[in-house]
């Protein structure tokens, strides 16, 4: 997933290890450090950006393991929002070893991650573009104003 933010030094889990493997608690911290952010209480984790779901836990169903087959993930899952569908499938095209989808997900912009194989880096940009794509023109334009004014550390 290329991100036009970039990844976000707020979510420096594992800063001297960028190839580590991403988890739900990096994942919670890099969603509740984006602002406006709250976390679903639920069954499955959950983060919302004024509301709107951008990054959450998917467990796979029975149907979408019936149609992915042999090549069904058996880690953690993780929901992703994008801008639109011809992101949803570049995302796909760029990194189908973490990135897929499911019938479910038909014409819909989202796509499904596999966390365990995500670095925390990519899970940092990821989370970032979810949160752009999902927040409020207002918010987005004051989050990367805020960024473009922090000196990266």
């Amino acid at each position: 997933m290329s991100s036009a933010a970039g990844a976000d030094p707020a979510c420096p889990r594992n800063a001297a290890y960028p190839g580590a493997v991403a988890d739900w608690e990096d994942v919670r911290r890099c969603a509740l450090r984006l602002p406006q952010v709250t976390e679903g209480a639920g069954e499955h984790n959950q983060w919302r950006v004024k509301g709107k779901l951008f990054v959450w836990e998917r467990p796979l169903r029975k149907g979408d393991i019936a149609a992915l087959g042999d090549s069904a993930p058996t880690g953690p899952v993780l929901g992703v929002m994008v801008t639109d569908l011809d992101e949803k499938e570049a995302i796909l095209a760029e990194e189908p070893e973490v990135f897929f989808t499911t019938p479910h997900f038909n014409g819909y912009p989202a796509v499904l991650a596999r966390l365990d194989r995500m670095s925390v880096r990519m899970l940092e940009a990821v989370a970032v573009d979810a949160f752009l794509a999902r927040a409020p023109k207002r918010l987005a334009k004051e989050y990367l104003a805020g960024r473009e004014a922090t000196p990266p550390s």
